[in-house]
C-alpha cells in the first residue's frame, strides 16, 4: 500500500501508530461496542469526540477525527459494504475552528538601513545586511566561514 511519502508499507504497522489508534478505539469500543453497526449514527461521533478530546488543541481533535474516520472506513471495506461511515457527514467535516492566519510584523526598509549603518563592528553589520539584502536566513548566515567570502562576493555551498 503506498504511503503519503511515496514509500511502500509492507503491512507492518509502527508501534506508535498502533498505540495511538488503540488509545482512541479502545474507549470508543468501551462506550459503543455493544451497538450494532446500523446503530452507529452521526450523532454518536461528535459526542464521543467531545468527551474524549474536550480540552485538546484543534489539531489533536482533527487527528483523532481522522483516525476514527479511517477506523470506520476499515469496517466498511472489510466487514460490511452496507455500513455507512458516520464521520462522512458534512456537519462533522467542518473544521473545529477557522484557521487563524498570522500577521507578520515587518521592519521598514529605513529602519533596517538604520540598524545596519549604526552597527560598529563589520561582523554585526554584515549579518543583517546578508539577511535583508540577500534573503538569507540567520542559520545560513551563521554557517558562513571566512573562506566563503571573496572580495564583495559570497560563495554559497
Amino acid at each position: 500500500m503506498p504511503h503519503r511519502s511515496g514509500r511502500i508499507i509492507t503491512g507492518r504497522i509502527q508501534k506508535n501508530t498502533l498505540r495511538s489508534y488503540e488509545s482512541l478505539i479502545t474507549p470508543f469500543c468501551r462506550d459503543h461496542g455493544n451497538l450494532e453497526l446500523e446503530e452507529l449514527t452521526v450523532d454518536l461521533v461528535p459526542a464521543f469526540l467531545e468527551s474524549f478530546t474536550n480540552v485538546r488543541k484543534p489539531q489533536t481533535r482533527k487527528i483523532r477525527f481522522a483516525r476514527l474516520t479511517s477506523f470506520f472506513n476499515f469496517i466498511h471495506n472489510s466487514l460490511s459494504r452496507d455500513f455507512q461511515n458516520p464521520c462522512n457527514s458534512p456537519m462533522l467535516r467542518k473544521p473545529v475552528r477557522p484557521r487563524i492566519t498570522t500577521k507578520w510584523n515587518t521592519i521598514e526598509k529605513d529602519a533596517v538601513d538604520e540598524i545596519i549603518f549604526r552597527s560598529g563592528k563589520i561582523r554585526n553589520r554584515l549579518i543583517p545586511e546578508l539577511m535583508a539584502r540577500g534573503g538569507m536566513r540567520i542559520g545560513e548566515v551563521l554557517k558562513l566561514t571566512a573562506s566563503d567570502l571573496q572580495d564583495r562576493k559570497v560563495n554559497l555551498r
